[in-house]
């Protein structure tokens, strides 16, 4: 069962995306750029974050993952997306894995990246996977602390050494 909030308390409903909402969740790509090191390409990181959602519309229209949406009732415009997939974990185990999410500044916080977040989880119940994982940038401390409060753990740390400016 999808997770739906109660639109009498003012909250948007969170269902699955649909052929109408790509060019909304396409204009939240932005918001995955956020919090990239300052020495990576703005405009590569933009790429990566349009592509990354393209893959997740095409993974979840295969059925091989899903896409939900937040819509705001008021106007019905897209004001967040999660994407969950499969994923093997160089464990071998097979996780669910968000690749991405974004929620519009007007709606955050407001509850929608929670909503958005426990709807991938339901999905991965759904599929009996036992864990859900993410990544997000080390340079984006309000996602690293939204996601621990929600009872994300760190699992792996990415280092990176400039090579045009390291000495030996």
């Amino acid at each position: 069962m999808l997770p739906f909030v109660n639109e009498d308390q003012g909250l948007v409903p969170i269902r699955p995306v649909s052929d109408e909402d790509l060019e909304a969740v396409m204009a939240l790509a932005p918001r995955l750029a956020e919090g990239v090191a300052a020495w990576r390409d703005p405009e590569g990181a933009m790429r990566a974050a349009r592509e990354w959602l393209a893959g997740s519309l095409a993974a979840a229209k295969s059925g091989r993952g899903a896409v939900f949406v937040a819509v705001d009732g008021g106007d019905s415009q897209v004001v967040g997306v999660v994407s969950v997939q499969r994923q093997q974990h160089f464990t071998g185990a097979v996780d669910a894995y968000v690749g991405e999410l974004a929620v519009h500044p007007r709606a955050v916080r407001t509850g929608v990246g929670r909503r958005l977040m426990a709807a991938a989880e339901d999905w991965a119940r759904q599929q009996g996977l036992r864990h859900l994982t993410l990544e997000t940038g080390a340079a984006n401390p309000a996602a690293r602390r939204f996601y621990a409060a929600l009872g994300y753990l760190e699992e792996g740390v990415r280092l990176t050494r400039s090579l045009e400016t390291a000495t030996s």
